[in-house]
């Protein structure tokens, strides 16, 4: 059996990272397994679903290095869903209600109130053909719900193992809106099937959706596919995602946070399993690893600030000529590899490699403290050229005729030659800005003192 899976996203908004994390897993599944992924977009709602918002999820998959090997558009599948409706219909499986959703509100708010489950109580079912025609000549259009069998539902998760519902302790779902359009269960479960489908890999959210959908699945004359759902994504603390942090898109991260592709997945991939979160700069070894006998059934805890450690721990592993065509791409066309390698230590993301580059060829304004001290340094400037042994050699001098050793004598010399007091080592920041700027630099202690 060749394994295929598949990602169904709404083109409703951004692909954000909960919706991401599915997507990884269920690609690194299939590429563990060398399996087939299929690309679904669910975009039956004309009046929600939207190109641009299609457009980007693609854009945001293919950077997060997740190629699809198939792509299908349910709204071009319409044909096929009405045709499976009608058989369903035909056997009894659907039937049709009248309820408004204002009725519905009421009847489920009353049931809570009462301490029992929302579950519908098929009150349609006992419609006469005289209420059904009050109601549409009152111009009500019915939904339609799939009539589930009050029978044992089971099957062997591959994340949360045995699972098992009643039939009786489930609502009938509808799957048919007012105006005659399919709704996200049955069309899923006919694709799923037409499109041969082996896993369905969802979040744990979905689990009584899929008791729901095996009996379609049976209602179709179709076998099931095997399921797994993992745990939601929560704060670092365990709670419910904030708005803030839930409502982050892949392409904010991407182009606001100027996160890499490979910190976010090597975060997604990791989360809730019991292996190390690590910084990986290909996702090859994530898919060698991938196993669901690894992920727990406890909330996954996302936590952004390890986003950023990755990211870091990325970019120091880089190296040059895998970045100097994005370096070209933000304005540094002439940043070559020796730069490249003595400031990467400090970045946090790539675009702050900006700064250094100020601060090493451009104009900046020098801190000088102790105007004396900088005067006496600048005095003792070792002759060029210049060379990896330059840095030491100005040191010892300094020390030798100031007596000052330690910060006492590194940080006044950073300050003057940066105007920071943090960042690459001295002995390459020295080289980067050379004999000229750094004279120029040393002699502003003559308008400090």
């Amino acid at each position: 059996m060749t394994v295929k899976v598949r990602f169904a996203p709404s083109p409703t908004g951004m692909l954000h990272v909960g919706n991401a994390r599915t997507a990884l897993i269920t690609w690194l599944f299939a590429r563990s397994q060398g399996g087939r992924f299929l690309l679904r977009i669910d975009d039956t709602d004309p009046e929600r679903s939207k190109t641009e918002y299609e457009l980007a999820i693609e854009d945001s998959l293919i950077w997060l290095g997740l190629n699809w090997d198939e792509k299908a558009n349910q709204k071009d599948r319409l044909t096929r869903y009405d045709a499976q409706i009608e058989k369903l219909k035909a056997d009894g499986r659907l039937y049709p209600c009248y309820e408004t959703s204002e009725e519905l509100g009421l009847m489920r708010k009353a049931l809570l109130g009462r301490g029992k489950p929302p579950i519908y109580d098929r009150a349609a079912l006992e419609l006469t053909d005289a209420q059904i025609a009050k109601y549409e000549a009152e111009g009500r259009q019915p939904h339609w719900r799939f009539k589930l069998l009050h029978e044992t539902i089971e099957w062997t998760d591959h994340i949360r193992g045995e699972v098992k519902f009643e039939g009786t302790d489930l609502s009938d779902p509808v799957v048919i809106r007012e105006d005659g359009s399919p709704l996200y269960h049955l069309c899923s479960v006919i694709d799923d099937i037409d499109f041969d489908i082996t896993h369905v890999i969802r979040g744990e959210d979905h689990v009584s959706n899929t008791a729901a959908h095996i009996q379609m699945f049976e209602a179709l004359g179709a076998t099931p596919p095997e399921f797994a759902h993992n745990a939601l994504i929560s704060d670092a603390e365990g709670g419910k995602l904030s708005k803030r942090l839930g409502s982050l898109s892949i392409r904010d991260l991407r182009e606001e946070e100027g996160l890499e592709a490979m910190a976010i997945t090597s975060l997604l991939a990791r989360l809730g399993t019991s292996d190390p979160i690590e910084a990986f700069t290909t996702i090859e070894p994530l898919v060698k690893s991938f196993s669901f006998s690894k992920f727990s059934r406890a909330s996954a805890k996302f936590d952004p600030a390890e986003l950023f450690r990755l990211n870091a721990k990325i970019i120091h592993d880089t190296p040059f000529d895998s970045v100097n065509v994005r370096l070209a791409e933000i304005g540094l066309p002439d940043l070559d590899e020796e730069f490249w390698n003595a400031v990467k230590p400090n970045l946090e993301k790539i675009a702050d490699i900006k700064e250094w580059w100020h601060v090493a060829r451009e104009d900046i304004a020098p801190v000088i403290e102790d105007p004396d001290f900088i005067a006496e340094a600048a005095q003792l400037l070792p002759a060029e050229p210049w060379n990896n042994e330059t840095w030491m050699n100005w040191a010892n001098a300094v020390k030798e005729k100031t007596g000052r050793k330690g910060k006492q004598l590194f940080m006044p010399l950073r300050q003057a030659l940066t105007g920071m007091d943090h960042g690459p080592e001295l002995s390459d920041l020295l080289l980067l800005i050379g004999p000229e700027k750094a004279k120029e630099r040393l002699s502003q202690h003559k308008k400090a003192a």
